[in-house]
């Protein structure tokens, strides 16, 4: 236990619960600054002395929400980032950048800044069991996934984070024994103690450069999730299959014994998922895809033969490497394997992630606008086998390089279709491309251009590679208005 630690009276019933928050400051109001206010509020007058509010710019619903935290004793400041006073501890909601002027005022008056994720870790139950899950890609699948295995062998967990409710809510009402959370690396920029006991590492590639500052920060902040292990005895998922991710394991696995070490459960290797992790050659604990087709798990010795791949209903390779990941965690938490596979053989593709709406003049329509980086619009790519998808591209632009995308497109891909704000930057940057390229102004032409240069048996695969705010409000919108698309002009 660290000084400051041992330093704070600590109640029994959490992880890290100061007997005394003292005065606190919720930064913006959020989904999780909200659950923050309202938590702290419940306290008010026992373990809170004082909160204060700073919500920066809202809308009247934010307005209103905050009148009602002011009605119950909170000091808010709207419409303004000045931060007064002083705090024993800010929670800071995961859309405020921690290079901002917002935050850092905010980090000047506080003797502590976390984020709700860490917080809610701190209050939740001792022998509470949490899985923490981050990656630039496959987040969400990856967390649905695990708590469908677990909740399907009857354990008691619950998603949380991005998915489902906030970590705090859920904690606050003390139904579940363990919580699968799905953490950004906004959240976890803030953490300092932050101890999962199963850490799962997915992928790391260039993403909210914009919120970090630079991809070196956006690393630190995902590899926080691994940086507390070695101290709970935590157990690391991580996806040897990806660069950065397999030089961390290259770099903290060969410590073991050193108090930076943790236990390590690499999946695949940099030669691919259906190769196990041979670097290590002592390793007692393993995931890959046998032969190509059977995912496994070794275990601190012991072999689990799970299901074969093609019995997944989750389609692309990538979605096979989620699933290692998710079963790893199960045969760790003591799960056995006639129910994972049970589970993994019944769980169907979660909506906007290359979810099939419908067929229109033979073609098969394929929803994937949470694909909203590079990256995962290239896992998009290969997940249809032999069949070459004719692909809709666009919305706004991130400025991410699409060198890559233009090569594995002219790999794996009939013809595309630019959109959107993006789309005269995408079509530049195929104007060379040995596939055909056109060019619409918004989603619903580009998918009737789609439909016309389809035929029976072609796949039409929304899949932008961009955030969706030049013409929607976020790519739920996005999706649900690419399904009604085709709902209207489906075949019947």
């Amino acid at each position: 236990m660290s000084e400051k630690k041992s330093a704070v009276e600590l109640l029994s019933c959490g992880k890290y619960a100061p007997a005394h928050l003292g005065d606190i400051l919720v930064l913006g109001l959020g989904k999780s600054g909200r659950a923050a206010a309202c938590y702290c509020l419940d306290r008010l007058g026992s373990r809170v002395a004082s909160v204060s509010i700073a919500a920066g710019v809202i809308d009247d619903d934010g307005r209103a929400f905050a009148q009602s935290c002011a009605e119950r004793g909170a000091k808010v400041t709207s419409d303004s980032y000045d931060i007064n006073g002083s705090y024993d501890l800010c929670i800071a909601s995961p859309g405020i950048s921690q290079f901002s002027d917002f935050y850092q005022n905010a980090a000047s008056a506080s003797d502590e800044i976390i984020s709700e994720v860490e917080f809610a870790w701190r209050e939740s139950d001792p022998d509470s069991t949490w899985v923490a899950i981050t990656g630039t890609n496959g987040k969400t699948t990856t967390t649905a996934l695990t708590t469908h295995i677990l909740t399907q062998a009857g354990l008691p967990f619950v998603a949380v984070g991005n998915i489902g409710d906030t970590c705090l809510d859920a904690v606050a009402r003390h139904t579940a024994k363990g919580y699968v959370a799905e953490v950004s690396s906004f959240q976890l920029a803030s953490t300092e103690y932050f101890a999962p006991d199963i850490a799962i590492m997915l992928n790391i590639t260039p993403d909210h450069v914009e919120w970090h500052k630079s991809n070196e920060a956006y690393i630190d902040a995902k590899m926080n999730i691994l940086k507390n292990l070695a101290t709970s005895h935590g157990v690391a998922i991580m996806n040897a299959s990806d660069e950065v991710v397999r030089h961390r394991i290259d770099d903290e696995y060969f410590l073991k014994g050193s108090q930076h070490s943790f236990e390590c459960i690499p999946v695949g290797s940099a030669a691919g998922i259906d190769t196990p992790y041979c670097a290590i050659d002592h390793s007692a604990s393993l995931a890959f895809l046998q032969d190509r087709s059977m995912l496994t798990i070794v275990y601190r010795g012991e072999e689990h033969t799970l299901c074969s791949r093609n019995d997944l209903q989750i389609p692309g390779l990538h979605n096979v490497l989620n699933a290692l990941m998710a079963a790893s965690a199960a045969v760790v938490l003591g799960v056995p394997d006639d129910k994972i596979i049970s589970a993994l053989t019944s769980f169907q593709s979660l909506e906007h992630r290359l979810e099939f709406c419908g067929t229109v003049k033979g073609a098969r329509c394929f929803n994937d606008s949470k694909a909203t980086n590079v990256d995962a619009t290239l896992k998009a790519f290969a997940a249809f086998d032999d069949c070459r998808p004719i692909v809709m591209l666009g919305g706004h632009d991130k400025g991410t390089p699409l060198d890559e995308l233009v090569v594995q497109a002219e790999l794996h891909c009939k013809s595309v279709i630019c959109f959107g704000a993006a789309a005269a930057r995408f079509a530049q940057a195929f104007s060379d491309a040995s596939i055909p390229v056109y060019v619409e102004k918004t989603m619903e032409p580009a998918l009737d251009r789609a439909i016309a240069l389809s035929s029976d048996g072609d796949i039409i695969l929304l899949s932008p590679a961009c955030s969706s705010y030049d013409e929607f409000s976020c790519f739920e919108e996005r999706g649900t208005m690419f399904k009604q698309m085709v709902h209207d002009r489906a075949d019947r």
